[in-house]
């Protein structure tokens, strides 16, 4: 059976928002999702500490599951891309700090395929970066970091719908999870 890790972001933990839902689409496809919790405060996504910090969390839990997960993750979480590229691991990005060279280093490295999300009105988000580094990129005009855009909550429910069907199609292109 195949497996998914879950890395939040540094408000919200697995389960919430986003990435209940990413989860969710691994999950229809047959995988154990394994939902990792921060062990305490963690430092800002962008603070120079956070890709060691991040990685030192979420290495037990790799270790843990051991083969090779797909790894979903949001904001803090893609400091974990040091760890896709090590570990040559899928990812789906969601939010990812593309303002922090370390991140678009490790995602630089990487050779196993990902998707990277992400919205207009967000500054931690750089389109011209993420379609540079992967053809797989679903780009929100005006969404913000938490992938709100303006208008109606309805707008923004649409967007999620958007990153959920993303998620599921870019699964389905690179053939994850792999029947064999």
């Amino acid at each position: 059976m195949p497996d998914v890790i879950v890395v939040p972001g540094r408000m919200f933990g697995p389960a919430a928002g986003m990435l209940m839902y990413a989860g969710t689409v691994a999950e229809e496809r047959g995988a154990t999702v394994h939902r990792h919790a921060w062990s305490g405060e963690p430092p800002w996504a962008a603070d120079p500490s956070a890709e060691s910090w991040v990685v030192g969390e979420v290495t037990p839990v790799l270790d843990a599951v051991g083969g090779s997960p797909l790894l979903i993750a949001k904001s803090l979480g893609s400091n974990a891309a040091a760890l896709a590229a090590e570990r040559s691991l899928p990812a789906v990005w969601l939010t990812p700090i593309l303002d922090s060279p370390w991140v678009v280093a490790a995602l630089e490295r990487a050779t196993a395929p990902f998707l990277l999300v992400g919205g207009t009105g967000d500054t931690m988000w750089d389109g011209a970066a993420a379609r540079r580094l992967t053809p797989h990129v679903l780009e929100i005009d005006q969404a913000d970091h938490g992938m709100y855009v303006p208008g109606p909550v309805a707008d923004s429910i649409a967007v999620l719908g958007r990153i959920v069907g993303a998620i599921d199609d870019f699964l389905e292109t690179i053939g994850w999870p792999a029947q064999g």
